[in-house]
């Protein structure tokens, strides 16, 4: 991959013309032409039809489309480049035309509804529902329908937390009770920071939209659990706990994104300052332990991506700006270092680049580009 290359045409197809002066104050045009450049790679070479994606370029897979976990951070990342400066109509069709080739993937013979892993019949076998797949989903719903009242994302969201409440632990005999089970799927009944701070995050947003104190209950459940069960001594979070109380201790950075989003949400809630102090907290430790361009690379785009957009989120509610700079500081790094200007892709290893990691890469320009003002729109 060649480096050093820092100017990128904007892309015509996502470009509507000049922002206003207004929505320019406090964007950076650079990060969102780079956003905009890396999207559209995406649409060039991971386009399998039907609106759908391709898990990586050049497919090695023998399924003909990517699983929901990388097509969501796709869709996420065009719901994201909606709110840059400059998005206009064109920025919200194509988030539009991104959420609405999720009905692929959603299953509504089960009770409760939610999303499969990979593409229902007659388009593909299905899968197994993950519980972080649904939550990170559920999430994007909610920040579509702060930018654009769509009550129908809404409901979605709602049936969303209905499926994550439906993965708590119920049996009091296992190691650290309760806590939101990581998938449906029979192989694994691990209990994971990954489905339960998303889930605390996604409960929160709820109740902060509708008042209805279930939706703040369960939020705080899973938050406590997690605290209970997974915070490090280092103040950070480990990855999960299987039934038999192992614990594994890998700390990701998306673990402690969704921890400290949640506990800014959990404040804006309840008005409780300690669950900021825990933000706080969490984002100071995970600042001096993601360091270094080797650290962040090792947990990956699509990882960071989501650790930084939970410190924007700290970053509305109680202001630092050393937030953007590390976002800003990885953001460059990357562009230079793993991107290959003939195509605007990202390779972060050897062989074919990810739909994933050329997501995550392309929500961390696209949030860089946000004015601040826009902050609150985020979830």
């Amino acid at each position: 991959m060649a480096a050093g290359v820092l100017a990128v045409a904007v892309l015509g197809s996502l470009n509507t013309g000049p922002a206003s002066a207004g929505e320019e104050a406090g964007a950076d045009r650079t990060a969102a032409a780079r956003a905009r450049a890396s999207y559209e790679a995406i649409n060039t070479y991971f386009d399998a039809g039907k609106g759908l994606l391709l898990e990586e370029y050049p497919n090695t897979h023998d399924n003909p489309y990517s699983y929901v976990w990388p097509y969501s951070q796709a869709a996420i990342a065009a719901e994201d480049l909606a709110v840059v400066p400059g998005a206009g109509r064109a920025g919200s069709r194509e988030a539009d035309r991104r959420l609405a080739a999720y009905e692929f993937y959603w299953n509504s013979g089960t009770t409760p509804t939610g999303y499969d892993s990979y593409v229902r019949p007659p388009n593909g076998q299905g899968g197994d529902k993950f519980y972080d797949d649904n939550e990170w989903i559920g999430l994007q719903l909610i920040q579509r329908y702060k930018r654009t009242g769509d009550r129908a994302a809404l409901a979605r969201a709602k049936e969303i937390f209905t499926l994550v409440v439906h993965g708590w632990d119920t049996d009091p005999t296992h190691p650290c009770a309760g806590g939101v089970y990581w998938t449906q799927a029979p192989w694994s009944q691990d209990r994971n920071t990954v489905s339960n701070g998303p889930g605390a995050e996604l409960g929160a947003h709820l109740y902060l939209l509708t008042r209805d104190k279930s939706y703040l209950t369960w939020a705080q459940k899973m938050y406590e659990w997690t605290q209970g069960c997974l915070l490090a001594p280092n103040g950070l979070y480990w990855d999960h706990i299987d039934l038999a109380g192992n614990i594994e201790k890998t700390q990701w950075s998306y673990n402690q994104g969704v921890m400290l989003g949640a506990g800014v949400l959990l404040y804006k809630a309840t008005g409780n300052v300690q669950y900021l102090k825990d933000a706080k907290s969490v984002a100071e430790a995970s600042l001096a332990f993601y360091n270094n361009p080797e650290i962040l690379a090792r947990n990956g785009a699509a990882f960071n991506s989501i650790w930084f957009k939970n410190l924007l989120i700290l970053d509305s509610v109680a202001p630092d700006p050393r937030y953007r700079q590390a976002m800003k500081a990885y953001a460059d790094y990357t562009w230079e270092t793993n991107r290959d200007p003939a195509t605007n892709l990202h390779n972060f290893r050897d062989g074919s680049v990810e739909l994933l990691q050329q997501s995550g890469i392309t929500q961390v320009y696209a949030l860089l580009a946000w004015p601040r003002s826009k902050y609150h729109l985020l979830a």
